[in-house]
């Protein structure tokens, strides 16, 4: 793993509390975008921590390298701005969550595994920021902001399919598929895969009928097989 942030004793302190977990392992860190992408190319990472506020580039502009040409390190990003913009722009980026600096020392360790796990996190702040939005916004349909193929996503979803299930019946890579997942997630407001079915479902987004048999998917389908040890960068 990498952490990522121009502040070096956020960064340090994010070690700490990360490498007293067994699974986890901190390979470096870094302190601008540049940096971060040499260091990511030079220790492969499973998973990098990035700050949005960077000295030569956004965060987010260093996410969107690294999801597009380091395809074996996913991005989370760690900040404290929950404005629907940067969270937007990061999900269509396809990083592996948007976390909050304002977590707690559990969440973050928690949102690490997952990410690594290829299940995409959505802070629950954010999410709630998020139905606020919604509710107050233009009055449509839930699910309107929604395109034809994140609807394929999310009625897969529905049905207990992994990402990896989706990718192989979309006929879509891995990563498309996540960044698909993390688009859902954000316009739907929620943190979860399993909220996302469960926000579909009672709002009728999908159907038995056009989806087949539709399920809310237990703790198996949410998650792909863990590593034994992780590797971060940030």
């Amino acid at each position: 793993m990498a952490i990522v942030d121009d502040h070096a004793l956020l960064r340090e302190g994010t070690v700490q509390l990360l490498e007293q977990e067994a699974d986890l392992h901190v390979v470096g860190q870094a302190g601008s975008g540049e940096a971060a992408l040499r260091l990511i190319d030079a220790l492969h990472p499973d998973v990098a921590l990035v700050d949005i506020n960077l000295p030569d580039m956004s965060g987010l502009e260093l996410a969107r390298q690294v999801v597009a040409h380091r395809p074996g390190c996913r991005v989370l990003v760690v900040s404290a701005y929950d404005d629907y913009a940067y969270v937007s722009e990061a999900m269509e980026v396809g990083v592996g969550g948007y976390l909050l600096k304002t977590a707690s020392a559990r969440e973050l360790v928690d949102a690490v595994r997952a990410v690594s796990d290829g299940v995409v996190v959505l802070d629950a702040g954010v999410s709630a920021h998020l139905r606020r939005r919604n509710r107050s916004g233009p009055d449509c349909p839930p699910g309107a902001a929604l395109t034809a193929r994140e609807t394929d996503v999310l009625g897969l979803l529905t049905r207990g399919r992994s990402n990896k299930q989706i990718a192989a019946e979309l006929g879509l890579g891995l990563r498309t598929v996540e960044s698909h997942v993390s688009s859902v997630l954000a316009k739907l407001g929620v943190s979860s895969r399993t909220e996302a079915v469960g926000y579909a479902l009672s709002r009728r987004l999908v159907t038995p009928e056009t989806h087949g048999d539709a399920r809310r998917p237990g703790p198996a389908h949410d998650l792909e097989p863990r590593s034994k040890a992780r590797k971060l960068t940030g």
